[in-house]
């Protein structure tokens, strides 16, 4: 490949960018109006303008990505993550237009983008599921003969999409109809698709996934484990490797369970395997993610890999150059999504400009992001300013420099969920490892930030005032009975 297009934008495209030009290879940005001076667009050898701000108007036309494509000579297409990266039709036109994606084949990711398909297609791999049913279902008494075989409570869930929507839990029978209609409903709104289906809801649940690697040539490795219980509406905040419960023997199970996975419909690149762990730590597959993910970046701090120069090796037809037992485990990073929102007030939107903006740095320190100073976070994408990720030799050492980091990290002008990124690493369920999905629900309240931003605040004025009486003292002139200055001049 000499030249790759990242249809993508922000800190990702940047990221993706970086690597591109480390290989020696050309990059092409695309930008909507909001972008027009974005950072992905300047570093970027070229770049071409798709549209209007909306993404339906922009980052989402994959016709014009690929008009774009045949025109510049492109022959590689680097989806990043959200937009058309996990959309099988986008990946099958490429395709067909003799650009390499680089990425799964199109049927992989028309197999695992359907969650009942997915479960399918591993079945045969005696890789462990959540107890229920594995076929849509639109029928509320034969949903209810399903939940009361299964056990209350049951979780109904949609078959495409995820983040959450379309997802309902259901603690008894007399509920089930009512959650039944509005989980069909928000899936069809959501995802264009209204087909559930039901499984035993898991209390407790940790979630844990597996990165893998997949060459052309059937060999496929994973790349160990993730932590990412620690989310708000269902979507993630702070992820860490290696999780703090993941035993070796268990890792090793969950990592060749992740491979089976993969196999089952011929996948190749990168990808991600999701479990959900029980508080036996049984592990259920829950899902899989045919893309980059958000939180890859813990795993090259502790594998030395660079995963976007694995996932273009791959798309160009590279065998992989090692194998599973070449990896191991190289101490401990955690990341925190930078969120342009406001955690005293539900995690909502605050979107605004970056008045001041000043990255932390140091050894074991990464900062992926994608806007500078001066810049506004616009309102049409994902809020995400950037991933701050941490390295040390062990969960301790990763935990202080990201506290550290945190506190070095400047930013005006908006809110952010920084502060609750302290309160994650500072809160002794984080620290001990005893935590779950329900960490923000079970231990999180906007009351317990603002004590700790009250008591700061005092102990910051409290220092002030010793500090100024200090320095007062310092610069006072000395008096003598027998030398006074004063009593000289006064006279």
């Amino acid at each position: 490949m000499q030249k790759i297009l990242v249809a993508n934008r922000g800190e990702i495209a940047l990221r993706i960018m970086r690597t591109i030009r480390k290989m020696g290879i050309k990059s092409v940005a695309v930008y909507s109006e909001a972008d027009r001076h974005s950072p992905h667009v300047l570093f970027a050898d070229e770049a071409v303008y798709l549209g209007a701000a909306p993404s339906s108007q922009s980052y989402l036309n994959g016709d014009k990505v690929i008009a774009y494509c045949k025109e510049l000579g492109v022959d590689g297409i680097h989806p990043g993550y959200g937009f058309l990266s996990e959309n099988a039709e986008f990946a099958k036109k490429v395709e067909e237009a003799g650009i390499n994606f680089i990425g799964p084949g199109p049927e992989a990711m028309k197999i695992m983008g359907s969650k009942l398909a997915a479960k399918e297609s591993v079945k045969k791999y005696n890789v462990p599921m959540v107890p229920g049913i594995d076929k849509a279902i639109d029928d509320v008494n034969l949903a209810i003969q399903v939940a009361d075989k299964i056990g209350y409570p049951v979780l109904i869930k949609a078959s495409a999409g995820g983040g959450g929507k379309g997802m309902r839990v259901v603690e008894k029978a007399d509920d089930m109809q009512e959650q039944m209609e509005r989980a069909i409903s928000e899936a069809k709104s959501s995802f264009g698709d209204g087909s559930v289906f039901i499984e035993k809801y898991v209390s407790s649940p940790r979630h844990i996934e597996i990165q893998i690697l997949a060459d052309k040539f059937g060999n496929t490795v994973h790349l160990f484990e993730r932590e990412c219980s620690i989310q708000r509406r269902h979507q993630k905040v702070v992820e860490e490797s290696p999780s703090a419960i993941v035993t070796p023997e268990m890792r090793k199970r969950m990592g060749e369970a992740a491979v089976m996975v993969a196999k089952s419909c011929n996948y190749t690149s990168t990808g991600t395997v999701e479990f959900l762990v029980d508080d036996k730590l049984n592990f259920y597959f829950l899902e899989m993610n045919t893309r980059l993910q958000v939180e890859h970046p813990v795993t090259e701090m502790i594998t030395g890999l660079d995963l976007v120069e694995q996932q273009i090796r791959i798309a160009r037809g590279e065998k992989l150059s090692f194998t599973q037992d070449d990896l191991s485990i190289k101490g401990h990073a955690i990341e925190l999504r930078v969120y342009a929102e406001d955690p005293l007030n539900n995690f909502l939107p605050s979107i605004g400009t970056l008045t001041t903006y000043v990255k932390p740095a140091g050894e074991g320190i990464r900062v992926d992001d994608g806007y500078e100073e001066g810049m506004t976070i616009p309102i049409y994408y994902d809020p995400m300013i950037a991933k701050l990720v941490t390295h040390g030799k062990d969960r301790r050492e990763a935990v202080q420099k990201m506290i550290g980091a945190i506190k070095n990290y400047k930013i005006e002008g908006l809110t952010t969920t920084m502060p609750f990124g302290i309160f994650v690493f500072e809160h002794e369920a984080f620290l001990s490892g005893r935590f779950d999905t329900h960490f923000v629900k079970n231990y999180y309240t906007p009351e317990k930030i603002k004590e700790k931003q009250k008591d700061n605040a005092e102990i910051a004025a409290i220092v002030a005032i010793k500090y100024w009486q200090e320095r007062k003292k310092m610069l006072s002139p000395v008096e003598h009975k027998s030398t006074s200055w004063k009593r000289r001049l006064a006279h």
